[in-house]
C-alpha cells in the first residue's frame, strides 16, 4: 500500500483532480486500481501473443506495454475532466441568463439554485451541489467554495465567485454576471472562429490520406499484381480496409474533440 500512497504523491493534485472528474475513490486506491487493471490488461496480451508465437518474447512485450497503459490510465481522469468541462460550458451561458431572470424576478438565491437543478443537467448538478450541501447543514459561503473546488469550468467558477463575492459585500449580482457572461460568449465566438481555421486543413489532410491515397493506391496495386502475377489474397484487402476504417475513426475523433462547446 505503500508504494501506491508514494505513486500517488508523485501526481500533483490529483485528489483535486479525482473530484473533478467525479471519482470519488482516494487517490492511492486509484491508483492501485488502475495499477492492477493495465497488470491485467498487460498479462492478457502477452498471453494472447505467446498463445500464437509460443516465444517468451510475449513476456517482455507484456513488460513493455504495461507502462504505456498505467500512464494512458492516469491521462483518463484529465481525459474525463476535459470532457465534463466542455458539458458545462455548453449550457453555462443559458443557466447564467436563467439564473439573472431568477433573481430580478425576486426568486432567492437556493431557490434559484434548485430550479437550475432541474433544468440543466450538467451545469446544473453543481448547483444542486450547493442545494444538497446547504439542506445538510452547511452554509450558502461554504457550500459554494467547496463546489468551486470541485467545478472543472474556469466560468463556472466565475459565476460561483461573483455570487459569493456579492452576497458578502451586498452587490448587485445581475450586473457582475451579465460582464461574464458577455466575456463567456467572446471566449466561445473566438473559440468557433478558430475552430474553423483547424477545419479546413484538416478536411484537406483526411481527404488525402484517409480517400485519395488508399483509393489510387488499391487501384495501382491491382493493376501491378495483375502484371507482374503476384498473388493478392482477400485477407490482405481486409487488412488495409481495416486501417483505412482505424484512420478514418482517429481523423473523426480528432474533429469531434477539437470542436468547441457552444451555447450563443
Amino acid at each position: 500500500m505503500e508504494i501506491y500512497k508514494r505513486i500517488a504523491r508523485e501526481i500533483p493534485g490529483i485528489r483535486t483532480k479525482l473530484r473533478q472528474a467525479g471519482i470519488y475513490d482516494e487517490p492511492e486506491d486509484y491508483v492501485k486500481k488502475i495499477f492492477f487493471t493495465a497488470a491485467s490488461l498487460s498479462a492478457g496480451i502477452a498471453l494472447v501473443i505467446f498463445t500464437f508465437t509460443f516465444s517468451l518474447w510475449a513476456v517482455l512485450a507484456g513488460l513493455v506495454i504495461f507502462p504505456f497503459l498505467f500512464i494512458y490510465f492516469l491521462k483518463y481522469v484529465d481525459v474525463k475532466i476535459e470532457k465534463i468541462r466542455k458539458s458545462i460550458d455548453q449550457e453555462i451561458v443559458f443557466a447564467g441568463r436563467y439564473l439573472i431572470i431568477e433573481l430580478e424576478s425576486g426568486v432567492p438565491v437556493y431557490e434559484a439554485f434548485k430550479n437550475i437543478e432541474k433544468n440543466y443537467p450538467v451545469a446544473g448538478s453543481y448547483f444542486g451541489d450547493i442545494v444538497s450541501r446547504v439542506y445538510l447543514g452547511t452554509s450558502l459561503e461554504d457550500a459554494i467554495n467547496e463546489t468551486m473546488l470541485i467545478t472543472p469550468s474556469a466560468n463556472l467558477r466565475k459565476i460561483l465567485w461573483q455570487i459569493l463575492n456579492s452576497s458578502k459585500t451586498g452587490a448587485n449580482i445581475s450586473s457582475s454576471l451579465n460582464v461574464i457572461l458577455d466575456q463567456a460568449v467572446r471566449e466561445q465566438q473566438i473559440a468557433v472562429n478558430e475552430y474553423g481555421k483547424k477545419l479546413n486543413p484538416l478536411a484537406m489532410f483526411y481527404m488525402m490520406v484517409s480517400i485519395i491515397i488508399p483509393s489510387l493506391g488499391i487501384t495501382m496495386l491491382v493493376i501491378l499484381a495483375t502484371f507482374m502475377g503476384l498473388n493478392v489474397t482477400m485477407p490482405f484487402f481486409l487488412v488495409i480496409a481495416l486501417m483505412i476504417g482505424f484512420i478514418q475513426f482517429m481523423f473523426l475523433s480528432m474533429i469531434k474533440s477539437a470542436r468547441p462547446p457552444i451555447s450563443m
